[in-house]
């Protein structure tokens, strides 16, 4: 099968396009270092030729108010370069739980995207992916000095970008969903307990405050980032992760 992975070149793209490849597809990474420009559709038309599927990781460059804009006239070239050129599938990957929080911004876009690819001519899966454990890092970043870091007890349940990838390779090898599927780790933590384990792993001394108005998970409330019946329970652990 041979399969079009927009955004083929980071986090998550890099590893399906490997995933793939090792299970004898041909995975083919897109992004501007290839020449494709999703927001002007350079390079799109022949990124999709011959293509059955098309899995599009590209990302917004910006988490505020420019994010919306992105990914409305990155959804509309995709999907209209990919219904001309007869793709049968279309994936995406978002995040669960965009829904629950309409302050952010950010998550609001990835709704938008979701319904913008729902709403058009092309088969569709979704993939809902919790917090990445990868992104434990800058997302403490945001709110550190040299003297601790401040993290709201947001209940997050995070997950390994390798089992993201896997999740988003499965997903697009199968017969399209046309709905969506949650994934998750296997843990549930508050986001001020996770600084705590990280720092700890790391030899790192300063205190973690719990502050619930820091940093960007503080406009998160409730469960709303944790995935409910049905999802599919990925097997790594953070502390396993940590240690590897």
């Amino acid at each position: 099968m041979k399969i079009a992975v927009i955004g083929g070149t980071g986090l998550i793209g890099s590893r399906v396009v490997t995933i793939l490849t090792k299970d004898g597809h041909e995975a083919v990474p897109h992004s501007p270092s290839t020449g494709l420009d999703l927001l002007s559709g350079q390079g799109l038309a022949e990124a999709l030729t011959g293509a059955e599927v098309v899995v599009n990781l590209t990302n917004s460059p910006t988490f505020d108010e420019a994010s919306p804009a992105f990914f409305r006239k990155t959804m509309d070239n995709l999907l209209s370069a990919a219904d001309a050129a007869g793709v049968g599938h279309a994936v995406i990957l978002s995040i669960v739980g965009a829904d629950l929080v309409p302050d952010l911004v950010y998550y609001r876009a990835k709704v938008l995207q979701e319904d913008i690819l729902k709403a058009g001519p092309v088969p569709y899966s979704i993939v809902r992916a919790t917090q990445f454990f990868e992104f434990m890092a800058p997302t403490m970043s945001w709110t550190a000095d040299e003297s601790g870091v401040r993290l709201p007890a947001t209940r997050i349940q995070p997950i390994a970008a390798d089992d993201v990838a896997q999740a988003v390779a499965e997903v697009s090898t199968g017969a399209p969903l046309r709905g969506t599927r949650n994934i998750a780790g296997p843990e549930v933590f508050t986001l001020d307990e996770l600084g705590r384990i990280t720092l700890a792993a790391q030899g790192d001394q300063r205190p973690v405050v719990t502050d619930n108005g820091a940093g960007l998970f503080a406009a998160v409330s409730g469960d709303a980032l944790i995935a409910g019946d049905g999802a599919v329970i990925a097997k790594t652990t953070y502390r396993e992760w940590l240690a590897g």
